[in-house]
């Protein structure tokens, strides 16, 4: 009946129609909603004591297909059948049912929402109150209904989303080489999305070649791969994962030679490859609009948009796309490191060119000397067009090198080479 229309059983009414009666005792009760508990998943049933009979009420499901221990079943026409293969593989695509998110959560309650986390949200989306009620607000964002708290609800606001949505989770790993097997550093958040959603930044940011430039007070730390790019890939992992894939994680993986960061489930239906950042199809609209208020995407749904803008700016190829039951998006890293040993020869050509000025300036001055011992440090500057401070460092360090002594003081004294 629950992979069905849902109907009602009634106890105590014989064959011909005649009310023959039944009672209902605590103990009966117990007994027919835990059999409905045994499926696959729990069917929720009424049980109910009218006219001398026992009705019980059995809703159309939610989360078809349910499943007993002897498999699947419908009825049709008054009939039991068994469910063949072919057609449980038909209901599942053919559902339209309730989203994953969208489902209350039914063993959650007011009293396991952390107002913590509602204050980090409330901060980071911008909005003053002076006093909030989480009931209220989970309502008014339409994650949670007089009813009860839906699973996008927890998995943002419960105190620990794991314990009622064990699947919830990302895991983050960085690999020696690129076999993936060696893991040097590995952490598995499992708490609420937020905290995956900053998590999985933080360990890029720490696993990320970077360098630094320099423009007169201002520092800029330059990642090899943008962090806004890497931050919407992350996002968009954690918005458009299948939640209803159990066993599943989201993955964020830091290679040698390329990072990956996969979710459970692939290009969700009307969308393909061809698509990206033309059209938008959200499979947790409830989750994307937490973001959107959290300010890390856009309603719009340009996600793969700002990535490639992000990339193209640093010039530097889109990353890699592929979807089948997961979705994959795999940057390289290659480039960074070919870029890298490019500047690294270019500075070492610049540190030669300046040690070779300043041998050329050392020689220069030794040969004033020579024809002047007594010449002046700001004579010296003068012919050699450079700066006292530079002429001093050169005095010194011919000093200090045993080439050169300074007999008396500075005013009044001279130079004087010392033969090698």
């Amino acid at each position: 009946m629950a992979n069905a229309k849902g109907r009602h059983i009634i106890l105590g009414v014989s064959d011909d129609g005649k009310v023959v009666g039944e009672s209902l005792t605590n103990k009966r009760k117990a007994e027919i909603i835990d059999i409905a508990h045994k499926y696959d998943p729990a069917i929720e049933v009424k049980v109910a004591h009218i006219d001398k009979t026992v009705v019980i009420t059995v809703e159309e499901g939610h989360e078809k297909p349910y499943s007993c221990s002897s498999g699947y079943f419908r009825r049709l026409d008054a009939v039991t059948q068994k469910m063949t293969q072919k057609e449980i593989g038909s209901l599942f695509k053919t559902l339209p049912g309730i989203s994953f998110e969208e489902r209350i959560c039914k063993d959650v309650g007011w009293d396991d929402i952390s107002d913590e986390k509602f204050r980090i949200f409330l901060k980071e989306a911008g909005i003053t109150v002076n006093k909030f009620i989480a009931q209220d607000i989970l309502i008014s964002l339409g994650l949670a209904t007089k009813d009860g708290i839906k699973n996008a609800g927890v998995l943002f606001f419960a105190k620990v989303p794991r314990r009622h949505i064990f699947h919830c989770e990302t895991i983050l790993a960085s690999f020696k080489g690129t076999s993936g097997v060696n893991i040097i550093d590995r952490k598995d958040v499992q708490d609420d999305l937020w905290t995956q959603y900053q998590e999985a930044t933080i360990f890029l940011k720490r696993h990320l070649s970077v360098r630094t430039e320099i423009t007169g007070m201002d520092r800029k730390d330059i990642y090899e791969i943008p962090l806004e790019a890497l931050r919407e890939a992350v996002a968009n992992a954690i918005i458009h994962r299948d939640y209803s894939v159990r066993g599943t994680s989201i993955m964020v993986e830091v290679h040698e030679d390329r990072v990956v960061i996969k979710n459970p489930g692939g290009f969700p239906v009307g969308m393909d490859q061809s698509k990206l950042g033309n059209l938008s199809v959200r499979r947790n609209e409830l989750i994307a609009d937490i973001f959107a208020r959290m300010h890390r995407v856009e309603r719009m749904g340009s996600g793969f948009k700002r990535i490639r803008e992000n990339m193209d700016a640093a010039h530097l190829p889109f990353p890699t796309i592929e979807s089948d039951q997961f979705f994959f998006i795999t940057f390289n890293r290659s480039e960074f490191k070919r870029r890298s040993g490019s500047e690294k020869s270019t500075q070492q050509g610049a540190q030669q060119g300046a040690q070779k000025g300043a041998q050329k300036n050392a020689q220069k001055i030794l040969d004033i000397i020579k024809q002047n011992g007594s010449v002046t440090r700001a004579e010296l500057a003068q012919q050699l067009g450079l700066s006292d401070s530079g002429v001093k460092k050169q005095l010194k360090t011919l000093q200090q090198q045993g080439v050169l002594k300074r007999i008396g003081p500075d005013k009044g004294g001279y130079w004087e080479i010392i033969p090698v």
